[in-house]
């Protein structure tokens, strides 16, 4: 039983790291074609993990040394992984604020509207009223 706990954390490690190399370059579009797969390799980590404590056997001896070092290299890949999401995160969000600013009209300027009119400069006409009782 904790050959497969090992097992799928090597495959979660391999998930983490992947998509760490993705994120690092910057290269969205692979990161999120790599995210199914970390998700499956986590569900699977996830599954053997409660197996493993299920059964309750501790590893002993070479194989409980690769289960801490194994352990320790999820550790610091979730850590890495975390902190380049939170970049990526925050650089498409500066990315779409730039998009948003850049397509609202600025004040005072003129352009031409979708039909091909000039634009008005959004503000209302002047208008004159005179009533007499």
């Amino acid at each position: 039983m904790i050959d497969t706990l090992i097992l799928a954390g090597q495959r979660l490690a391999e998930a983490l790291r992947a998509e760490n190399e993705a994120l690092a370059a910057l290269d969205l579009p692979r990161a999120a074609n790599l995210a199914n797969g970390k998700i499956a390799a986590s569900d699977a980590f996830a599954a053997a993990y409660a197996a493993q404590a299920k059964h309750g056997a501790a590893p002993e001896g070479p194989v409980r040394e690769a289960a801490a070092i194994l352990a320790r290299r999820l550790e610091e890949l979730g850590r890495e992984n975390r902190r380049l999401l939170e970049r990526a995160v925050a650089l498409q969000s500066r990315v779409i604020e730039t998009i948003a600013g850049a397509a609202l009209p600025k004040p005072g300027v003129q352009g031409y509207a979708p039909a091909g009119y000039r634009q008005g400069s959004g503000r209302a006409p002047a208008l004159a009223l005179s009533a007499r009782a």
